[in-house]
């Protein structure tokens, strides 16, 4: 219970990689608020909510946009005001955009994915730690944020101009917050997810060229980049500051 009665903030944790965090999560014992824009997964299947449920985990669900300041506001504080604290963020939504390179990339695409994987991780923290610097210092932290970034964050998203330039933004956002609040006992961190199997669609042309540059003979799973964030999380890792950890089966060593 490396986690126990931690009030936990999963964003995007509907879908994917942020479900299977959310899932970890209450298994090691938070309270777990999943935010997301939509409650039913992406990948179908029952809910974050009702799979948690089904082990009698402690959690919710709280819609919202993250790229609206309004939305992400009203979930902070309707959390503070039931909870008193929050002691972890995990900025996870994202929009992984259509295929397209610089000169297709049109407007509205390049907006999409600056506003939610940017821009929302912005909002999201900003508020959070908002809160965390008036919380009390418990196992050296006032309050821990972790970034889900990608390997994409470190090296070309092929042909998705967009997603590549949001998730370097993030990475970056990762190292600032983390020497800005470390002083205060605000601990941020990131996990860098490879080629993640979620569930969802995808062509076996792609799946085939991300095992190509893989080492490692299968591609991940979201439960590897949750335990993962889960160790960022704990007191496991009270001197990891502005990490950005890669969860890829060695793609970028490759």
């Amino acid at each position: 219970m490396k986690l126990k009665d931690k009030v936990a903030i999963v964003t995007g944790g509907s879908s994917g990689i942020g479900k299977g965090i959310a899932i970890e999560f209450a298994k090691e014992g938070a309270i777990v608020i999943i935010a997301d824009i939509i409650e039913q997964p992406l990948e179908e299947g029952i809910t974050t909510l009702e799979e948690i449920k089904q082990f009698d985990g402690n959690a919710e669900f709280r819609r919202v946009d993250v790229s609206k300041w309004d939305d992400v506001d009203s979930l902070m504080s309707s959390v503070i005001d039931k909870y008193e604290r929050i002691d972890i963020l995990v900025n996870n939504a994202a929009y992984m955009g259509n295929d397209m390179k610089l000169h297709e990339t049109t407007e509205e695409e390049w907006n999409k994915a600056i506003d939610v994987n940017l821009k929302g991780a912005f909002y999201c923290t900003k508020r959070a730690i908002k809160q965390m610097l008036t919380q009390d210092i418990v196992n050296e932290a006032r309050g821990r944020i972790v970034n889900v970034t990608s390997q994409h964050g470190m090296v070309a998203a092929h042909n998705n101009m967009s997603y590549g330039v949001s998730k370097s933004g993030l990475v970056y956002m990762t190292r600032q917050v983390a020497t800005d609040y470390a002083k205060d006992y605000i601990i941020c961190n990131a996990v860098a997810p490879g080629r993640i199997l979620t569930g969802r669609p995808a062509t076996q042309e792609s799946i085939d060229f991300s095992q190509s540059r893989t080492p490692m003979p299968r591609l991940g799973t979201p439960q590897d980049v949750a335990k993962a964030t889960v160790f960022l999380a704990s007191d496991e890792a009270k001197f990891i500051v502005g990490v950005n950890l890669m969860v890829d089966g060695g793609y970028i060593a490759n």
